[in-house]
């Protein structure tokens, strides 16, 4: 990957060159955006041209040894960690070492353009809850202590930093305040709230922005051979996640999917809360959608109810007047209009406190069945109020 070839805001790749031309590069940088941005492409370009040997004034020369490296993530300098947990080839002891080539194919497969879901899928681990571990953290340490192999940076790029087992943070935090001569750390992370403090407070924050309207519609004509006008609908509603976008241009079954449980909760928890008689409430099908979302594992559980959080404040901010900040499928606004009154200012925090309650149970393994069951239940209690 080369800078050229990153979707971000050009000045911001100006500003790394800068570093590097300048020999004023932080030895612990957190790179912060949100989620379907460029972020690891850039940290990948970024550390490219760190070990370039002939670099140009604002691009890696791409024929020296090193960059033919990088071309196949190689570089014996380059140490790159992530999310990881026991699958069907590790059945014990899982750390990112064991799935170099699996990481490796996935990222180039997407063009840099990765996801934790989408690792996840790979890995075949819907059901885990992957990390960065304590043995991950313990060959970052060994790494560290030794030279590196062509005389340059070593270079530690942890993707989704925010999956650090906080058990095994400690074991990091004096590497990251003083590590050997000319290593570099690039932390990514796409919700910096879940970092631990005191590893935000050894890092220089680097904030990416989403990507923009006009770049969303470029890259979507150039992979997917788009019209202009199509482009730019789901550039519209892509909120500057070009993996969104990537997702809306293929149909994502997932999302339609997503909409369907929706309804079913929304619609039955309505009915329950007005007190209905038991066949309107359909409880049966409540039943078998929860079943559903457990059997898919604990992301997909989550991230279903990241998706119920943003459909119940589009419904607000359409309650409310404030229509321009409401990106939506045709699907989603159907839905929107049809339960926008239920969403009202009184219920929104009750709502979104249990979505955020759901979510943190979930994170921390507690029975999906129990904790679907009484969000549920607690949608119902809302929306009588």
């Amino acid at each position: 990957m080369y800078f050229k070839d990153v979707m971000v805001d050009d000045q911001l790749k100006k500003q790394l060159i800068t570093l590097v031309k300048e020999n004023r590069i932080s030895h612990a940088q957190l790179f912060v955006s949100q989620a379907g941005t460029h972020s690891f492409a850039l940290a990948m370009a970024y550390a490219r041209y760190i070990s370039c040997h002939n670099r140009g004034e604002s691009d890696s020369c791409g024929e020296c040894p090193s960059c033919k490296k990088f071309d196949k993530l190689s570089h014996p300098d380059l140490h790159i960690y992530f999310p990881n947990c026991i699958a069907k080839s590790v059945k014990k002891d899982p750390d990112s070492s064991q799935f170099v080539r699996e990481f490796t194919q996935f990222v180039l497969d997407n063009n840099y353009m990765i996801s934790i879901d989408e690792w996840l899928q790979v890995l075949g681990g819907e059901n885990k809850q992957a990390t960065i571990n304590i043995r991950d953290c313990s060959d970052i340490i060994n790494h560290n202590s030794t030279r590196s192999y062509e005389g340059g940076y070593k270079i530690f790029i942890l993707w989704n930093v925010e999956r650090l087992y906080h058990q095994a943070a400690p074991k990091l935090l004096k590497t990251l305040e003083e590590p050997e001569k000319q290593t570099l750390f690039i932390l990514l992370t796409e919700d910096s709230d879940k970092l631990l403090a005191t590893i935000r407070s050894r890092t220089q924050m680097v904030k990416i922005p989403p990507m923009s309207r006009e770049m969303i519609v470029k890259s979507l004509q150039r992979d997917y051979n788009l019209e202009q006008e199509k482009a730019e609908d789901i550039a519209e509603i892509s909120e500057g996640n070009y993996i969104k976008a990537r997702e809306l241009v293929q149909g994502s079954q997932e999302l339609t999917e997503m909409l369907s449980y929706f309804n079913t909760l929304m619609s039955s928890a309505i009915s329950l809360g007005q007190a209905q008689p038991i066949s309107i409430v359909n409880y049966s099908a409540v039943q078998e959608v929860i079943s559903e979302i457990v059997d898919k594992g604990r992301e997909y559980q989550k991230g279903f109810l990241k998706f119920f959080i943003r459909m119940l404040r589009s419904m607000l901010m359409l309650n409310v007047g404030n229509t321009a900040v409401v990106y939506a499928t045709v699907e989603e606004k159907q839905l929107h209009t049809q339960y926008q009154n239920f969403v009202t200012l009184k219920r929104i925090s009750p709502l979104l406190e249990e979505c955020n309650k759901a979510i943190f149970h979930i994170e921390r393994n507690v029975n999906s069945t129990l904790v679907f069951t009484d969000f549920y239940l607690k949608l119902g209690d809302i929306l009588l109020r």
